[in-house]
């Protein structure tokens, strides 16, 4: 006799075809491929020296594993030098361990159609991640509930140039802590289906993401394939703690995909130079890049650097600095040196509203993730007050940037419709375009146009209320979420989903931790 959850997964396979089938018609944009030159910052010489400056922290210094004797003993088996819970580590070791690491892997979505390849030329823009507080459609600051959360996904799925849900899109602070993560999942699985990321704060929220996943894809699926993609950051200066290594530790033994990710606020986390920075950024990956090969070979791994820099005077996080964009560009070649992928950070900035310092920091921090060769952008829409505030609004017009940055990437079209012989041979001296063939053929796709900016005449913008870009895109965000109809999804996967995350909801009291 099956099981009912062998019932469900039978029933499940067709009504996914049927899901597949009939999702609704939202436009997506491919995911990027660059064909646009990477600008390498630093050249080979330079790399050298940070990376064996780097083995030289590893095995002079090393790194503390906090709070993990497990893994210290694993360690220690696989031939570090253990001195309580610092670890040094021989020239070369780690970097033979990452060489099990794909250099590109799928993360499948529940809707084939919006699945994305992480690495080699390819670019992921994903929305902002972690904000406690959200600036709401009636302009009020204040902390984020599950209802907001739930619509940013629905807003997320709805813009066509992200091409991933994201993770914490804002923290659901009116849900139990040790509970809310089972609401964010969800939320990514039933209002979204491109892929999502799982959660990192406790090893046991980290068993639950997989669990659901697994109800969603089929246990065997999960374990061949990267469903998930998780955010492992590092407490620098090299400082790796139980919770993060935890999470990260589930995440390895079940194949799923793990950003590995140094948090540096420059002068603060790691030194004040760039070289000294990108040599700290190395060394922590390599170990935490190394520990996950350690548990699983083969296990998906993304080399991640977030980088700000700090105001000397008052210590505030700086954005859009010169400085930050030399190591991400740094950090970019020596992730494709070691045969990585590559994350950064996206759309920062430390505005408090949605306002021009808002674009220009945005705008200075989000065009070098696409020459620096990222291939997955985390925080590239909806992000403010660095990082601790999430805004609707800012969400949508950064979207809309994102789509000139698919533009861009395009490169220069020389085939023989982006020659335009035709066309000069047409017109001929003196005339101008707007007739001809060619432009009659090509003036829908020829320029790429924002869907925020207004170009309308004065007259026409005046007598409309005379609304600014805060404005446009507060309209944009209540008409999208006035028009939006969830994708399908198989109702015996989302009963199951359902009813595990009633089970676990019910097994432990509500925590503040």
């Amino acid at each position: 006799m099956p099981t009912t959850a062998g019932r469900r997964r039978a029933r499940g396979g067709a009504a996914r075809r049927r899901a597949e089938r009939t999702q609704s018609g939202v436009r997506s944009a491919p995911v990027i491929h660059r064909r646009v030159p990477l600008y390498e910052a630093i050249g080979e010489e330079g790399l050298d020296i940070i990376e064996r400056n780097a083995e030289t922290v590893l095995e002079e210094t090393g790194v503390n594993f906090m709070n993990n004797p497990p893994a210290i003993a694993r360690w220690k088996s696989a031939g570090a030098e253990v001195d309580g819970e610092r670890l040094r580590f021989p020239k070369g070791m780690l970097r033979e361990l990452i060489r099990s690491a794909p250099e590109s892997f799928v993360q499948h979505a529940r809707n084939p159609q919006r699945s994305v390849e992480i690495g080699g030329a390819n670019t992921v823009f994903a929305p902002v991640y972690g904000p406690p507080f959200i600036r709401d459609l009636e302009g009020e600051r204040r902390y984020a509930t599950v209802e907001d959360f739930r619509d940013l996904v629905k807003l997320t799925w709805m813009s066509p140039h992200l091409h991933h849900s994201g993770g914490t899109v804002c923290e659901p602070t009116d849900v139990a802590v040790n509970k809310r993560h089972l609401d964010m999942v969800y939320s990514h699985i039933r209002y979204s289906d491109k892929p999502f990321m799982g959660s990192v704060t406790a090893a046991s929220r980290a068993a639950d993401s997989v669990a659901m996943a697994r109800i969603l894809f089929g246990e065997r699926f999960v374990d061949e394939n990267a469903v998930l993609l998780n955010l492992i950051n590092l407490n620098s200066p090299l400082t790796l703690d139980d919770t993060m290594m935890g999470a990260l530790e589930v995440y390895a033994a079940a194949n799923q995909a793990c950003v590995v990710s140094p948090f540096i606020v420059g002068g603060a986390m790691s030194p004040v130079s760039v070289a000294g920075t990108l040599t700290q950024i190395l060394a922590e990956v390599l170990v935490a890049a190394g520990y996950m090969q350690l548990i699983r070979p083969g296990a998906p791994v993304v080399f991640g650097a977030f980088v700000a820099t700090i105001d000397m005077n008052t210590g505030a996080p700086t954005f859009g600095t010169p400085e930050a964009s030399h190591v991400l560009y740094g950090a970019g070649q020596l992730a494709r040196r070691l045969g990585l992928p590559f994350r950064s950070g996206g759309g920062l900035c430390g505005s408090k509203l949605p306002d021009a310092q808002a674009a220009y920091e945005s705008a200075l921090t989000l065009f070098p993730t696409l020459t620096a060769g990222a291939n997955f952008v985390l925080h590239a829409a909806g992000w403010l007050e660095g990082g601790l505030v999430t805004s609707p609004e800012k969400l949508i017009m950064d979207a809309d940037q994102l789509g000139g940055l698919q533009k861009f990437a395009e490169g220069v079209d020389l085939s023989e419709n982006g020659q335009a012989m035709d066309a000069i041979r047409e017109v001929g001296p003196g005339q101008h375009f707007l007739g001809c063939a060619h432009t009659q053929a090509n003036f829908e796709t020829a320029f790429w146009r924002s869907e925020i900016a207004d170009y309308r005449p004065y007259e026409t913008w005046s007598e409309e209320g005379s609304p600014d870009t805060q404005a446009i895109a507060r309209a944009r965000c209540i008409e999208m979420l006035a028009q939006y109809e969830a994708p399908a999804l198989d109702p015996a996967i989302d009963e199951g989903l359902q009813e595990f995350i009633a089970k676990r909801k019910g097994e432990e009291p509500d925590a503040l931790v």
